[in-house]
């Protein structure tokens, strides 16, 4: 009993939570009892890890630190506003990023929107006219209508498509629209403006039905587009000035034109080995069929039925001098060859090898394909009349004996000139760009005379180097005037053009002489197609070696670079 109530005062002394007894789960067998104290760990234990070096090893020397994408290289020049990405180091991004754009308005705005053109849309600059804060932009459809306008005057004028997509990047550059993708194709004119990445693009399109040749209105289109995109012009007054242009009759009558295209064929005669005869037979049979051409046209008839109408005349000129051999000394062959001076669809060849060349296929396609439309109008008509002489009406007409080479300096030189001049009266352009024309087609015939008849170099190449100095001329006169060049190109390569070589096919068709036929056609298209290079030629050495004010203003590559 007092055993009890001891055990029961000393339970009564403890703690409410000592008095329950505790299991053997409370415990860990490493745990020490109460009472016991703790032992002190070893000293050779302690805890380490496995990427710990031991001992006795040294450890390896720290690397060196990883580089980044914007690290500035070992060696490498931080730029400066004159260091461009050309003096870095090869194949690496600059540290601070890519080098400004800086394009001057000093230089033609072809330059300068061809540079950003073949951008991506990240890298081009932004515009320079930006819009103050508390004044609203442009607004965005009225500036893509303005856009596609100014495209369709271009396009309809015979203008190449990258100088049309230039053209049209370049106003909607200057209202403000940097994010702005313009496409051009042979008769479809697309321009899109994206704000941001986030916001909906707005999309316009145009369709070019019709087509002329007018370039007193292409020159002033492009002094439009130098204005805009050169000297602020606000959007009020770009309508006004492109309405003007539109208004604006063309520079020449009718009955000029039907002059100049008989003075064209005379002249193309003569440079042939035609004499004055010649001249007035071949000058009549292009008018003739000039007026008839413009009645074809008159009644709505394609291009196709015009051109066959056109051929008509000449070849009939031609056949019924051939007919009269025994009483009248005329060379038949060189009348008709004249007529075909006057009709050789040249500025569609030019154009349609330069879409072609600068990565625009399927325009080019499209432009060759309506040349080779043209030339088999042109063949109908002539080859219908040839094939009546010859079969029935027994013309005599022998290529080799009617157009004999014969070297007459003067005359020739002379004839290229009217040839040239009556070109451009016929393409409609301005009087004070007539007469370099006019001198740029006499130099183009005496580089061609002095390589093909004096060093006696192949037709093919020396016509390729006289177009190649055609093409330089047009696009240097071109900068200083900052003009199109088509002016300055298209009626210089007159004298230069295929008529005979084409003449020679079509009489040897009608004579059932197949092989030599098509021998005269390829040499044509080789002479077609080595003026078209030529005058590209000419036009890229003038953009390569004339320097370009700014930093990475260089041209890129079109399209594609060697097929990759």
């Amino acid at each position: 009993m007092a055993e009890r109530q001891r055990g029961g005062g000393g339970a009564a002394g403890e703690a409410p939570e000592d008095r329950k007894p505790q299991s053997d789960e409370a415990r860990s067998a490493f745990t020490p009892p109460l009472g016991v104290p703790l032992p002190p760990p070893p000293e050779d234990e302690h805890p380490t890890s496995e990427f710990a070096v031991p001992e006795g090893i040294a450890p390896e020397p720290p690397g060196e630190p990883e580089g980044s994408a914007f690290t500035l290289p070992a060696g490498a020049v931080a730029p400066d506003s004159s260091t461009t990405q050309s003096t870095l180091l090869p194949g690496y991004t600059p540290p601070y990023g890519m080098p400004k754009v800086s394009l001057t308005k000093d230089t033609p705005w072809q330059d300068r929107m061809r540079t950003m053109l073949r951008m991506p849309v990240g890298e081009r600059p932004a515009p320079e006219r930006a819009a103050k804060q508390d004044e609203p932009g442009p607004p965005v459809p009225r500036v893509l209508d303005l856009t596609l306008r100014i495209g369709e005057l271009l396009l309809a004028g015979g203008e190449g498509a990258e100088d049309v997509e230039a053209a049209m990047f370049g106003v909607a550059h200057a209202y403000g629209l940097d994010r702005c993708e313009p496409t051009v194709t042979f008769t479809l004119l697309t321009v899109s403006y994206q704000p941001s990445l986030v916001d909906d693009p707005v999309t316009a399109n145009r369709t070019v039905r019709r087509r002329g040749t007018d370039y007193t209105r292409l020159d002033a289109v492009f002094r439009l587009v130098h204005d805009i995109t050169s000297q602020g012009l606000t959007l009020e007054e770009a309508y006004r000035r492109l309405a003007e242009i539109r208004r604006n009759r063309h520079p020449y009558p009718g009955w000029g034109l039907t002059a100049a295209s008989g003075l064209l064929a005379g002249a193309a005669s003569m440079l042939v080995g035609g004499g004055a005869v010649v001249f007035l037979a071949a000058a009549l049979g292009a008018m003739l069929g000039d007026r008839l051409a413009w009645l074809a046209s008159g009644r709505g008839l394609p291009e196709f039925y015009q051109f066959v109408a056109a051929g008509l005349p000449p070849a009939a000129v031609g056949v019924a001098l051939s007919a009269l051999h025994g009483y009248v000394d005329v060379q038949a062959s060189a009348v008709i060859t004249g007529g075909l001076f006057a009709l050789i669809p040249g500025r569609a060849l030019v154009a349609g090898v330069q879409d072609g060349l600068t990565g625009y296929y399927i325009t080019a396609a499209a432009r060759l394909l309506e040349v080779g439309y043209l030339v088999a109008g042109i063949v109908c008509g002539v080859l219908i009349v040839l094939y009546g002489g010859v079969h029935i009406g027994g013309a005599t007409l022998n290529p080799e004996a009617a157009l004999e080479r014969v070297e007459r300096p003067v005359i020739q030189i002379i004839a290229a000139m009217l040839l040239s001049f009556a070109f451009a009266v016929l393409l409609q352009q301005e009087r004070h760009s007539v007469w370099v024309a006019t001198l740029n087609g006499g130099v183009a015939w005496v580089v061609y005379g002095a390589l093909a008849d004096t060093a006696g170099l192949d037709p093919v190449p020396a016509t390729a180097i006289a177009a190649g100095l055609v093409g330089l001329f047009g696009q240097l006169l071109s900068r200083y005037r900052y003009a199109s060049a088509l002016p300055y190109v298209t009626a210089a390569i007159g004298p230069l053009l295929p008529g005979s070589a084409v003449y020679f096919a079509l009489l040897n068709f009608a004579k059932n002489e197949l092989n030599t036929g098509i021998a005269s056609l390829t040499k044509a298209a080789a002479l077609a197609l080595a003026i078209a290079i030529g005058v590209n030629l000419g036009s890229e050495m003038a953009r390569m070696f004339l320097k370009v004010p700014g930093e990475a203003a260089s041209r890129r590559a079109a399209k594609r670079t060697r097929g990759f």
